[in-house]
């Protein structure tokens, strides 16, 4: 047996150092340059736009919480006031906003001869007109909630009339005023008189949080408060309805459901109706909950239940992949040691599931919370100037919503509405943050590794 050598192997070409690169890699590398700043690109232009809308909005919405306020001395004429002097309440509810109007307007006039402001040619019925039309229906529930101030004179602090407001916030001019026909430049020059003698500020308006809405010749008393408690009473109704729902439906279609073609049908058509038009949704619940049930039209219950049937496939599809996300191993360990599946579901599938799906939730509930179209065709845009009565009466009150209420507003023709439906826009942004960073802070506080 003969020793054969073994044949040398071939030597490998290197066509170029390893630390030079060659053509292709630097195309690869200017390639995933270039893919980069595309990312930072779209990024940027994202983050530019954001900022565009939140600067629009913020600019044209951060005024709506500032109201323009009048404040003087007025003195309550009870024989104006109370006719009959008896100081009973029933008697003097009979007297109307007219009567309070001409003591606002006495009592205005007075003060500007005592300080000295010339109205040169301006009537008294346009001078009167810088106190808004409101101020006279706040009078008077101040004098019927207490009646022994009739006779004194107190210092009164109403809202100036929409186009003085306007003026100080700088979207009225002595231009644009000429060709207006509720203020004129005479009367802007009477407010610049009134500023510089300390009558007439700008202050916090909290009423644009609490008062309800108003009509056309009011807009500097419109209010948010009625939108709110609908909003919050909603919300509130959702979340009765659609959690116990959501979830015990995601538990029995994830852990107990058998898998056949009933399963699958059930399952296709929940992703189908959370891909369905939120408008399809009102159209639904017109047919059904008014026109079929007979339910109160406008009622914060109707938009509950609408909302709910929006909300509710979300709800299934994020609890049930959190369900999902929890490792077989765990069930496989509790039924190993004895545990029922309804105990292994409980004790340790849910607890491990609940930041999914509390953030699911949530998230769901602030995504319901910005729907306009569905509550637009159950009626929810209706002017509604009254509070809902508090729950479970309220439910049923005509009643209207933070996004209807800015679709409302945004619709009227006085500049005024359009500074306030941005600051509505302003409160919805609040609240939608607010319901987000709890999303956040639930999931990382109930979070549990494995």
């Amino acid at each position: 047996m003969t020793d054969a050598a073994a044949a040398p192997a071939a030597p490998v070409r290197v066509s170029g150092s390893l630390l030079v690169a060659s053509d292709g890699m630097r195309r690869r590398n200017a390639a995933e340059t270039r893919f980069r700043l595309y990312g930072l690109a779209a990024i940027v232009v994202s983050l530019a736009v954001l900022l565009v809308m939140l600067w629009t909005i913020f600019s044209d919405g951060l005024s709506a919480f500032r109201q323009a306020k009048l404040t003087f001395p007025v003195t309550l004429d009870a024989t104006v006031l109370d006719p009959d002097g008896n100081g009973l309440r029933a008697e003097m509810m009979k007297i109307t906003t007219v009567s309070y109007a001409k003591v606002l307007a006495k009592g205005f006039k007075d003060t500007l001869a005592v300080k000295g402001i010339d109205v040169g040619e301006v009537s008294d019925k346009d001078v009167a007109a810088l106190i808004s039309k409101d101020a006279a229906g706040d009078l008077r529930a101040m004098v019927l909630a207490e009646p022994t101030v009739l006779g004194r004179t107190i210092d009164a602090t109403v809202l100036a009339a929409g186009r003085i407001d306007g003026y100080l916030k700088g979207r009225v001019t002595k231009q644009t005023a000429v060709r207006d026909g509720n203020i004129s430049p005479e009367q802007l020059v009477i407010a610049d008189q009134l500023r510089t003698a300390g009558m007439l500020s700008l202050a916090f308006n909290w009423d644009f949080l609490t008062n309800p809405d108003a009509s056309d010749q009011r807009p500097e008393a419109a209010g948010l408060g009625v939108a709110i408690i609908g909003s919050a009473y909603m919300m509130l109704m959702v979340l009765v309805f659609c959690v116990p729902v959501g979830v015990a439906a995601s538990i029995y279609l994830e852990e107990f459901a058998p898998k056949n073609r009933w399963t699958d049908l059930i399952e296709v058509n929940i992703s189908n109706l959370a891909a369905v038009p939120s408008i399809v949704f009102g159209i639904l619940g017109l047919a059904v909950f008014i026109n079929f049930m007979g339910l109160p039209q406008s009622s914060s219950l109707v938009g509950a239940l609408v909302i709910s049937l929006m909300v509710l496939p979300t709800i299934i599809i994020a609890t049930r992949a959190s369900i999902r996300a929890v490792p077989p191993s765990i069930r496989d360990a509790a039924l190993g040691v004895g545990a029922s599946r309804m105990q292994t579901v409980v004790h340790h599938v849910l607890p491990l599931a609940a930041p999914g799906i509390l953030t699911g939730t949530i998230l769901g509930l602030a995504t319901a919370l910005g729907e306009t179209a569905p509550l637009l065709l159950i009626g929810m845009v209706a002017f509604v100037d009254n509070y809902p009565s508090p729950p479970v009466e309220g439910f049923l009150d005509p009643a209207t919503a933070l996004p209807v209420q800015v679709y409302g507003w945004a619709q009227r023709a006085d500049p005024a509405f359009i500074e306030r439906s941005s600051g509505a826009i302003i409160v919805l942004l609040i609240f939608l943050l607010v319901m987000n960073l709890t999303a956040i802070f639930l999931r990382r506080r109930f979070e549990r590794r494995w």
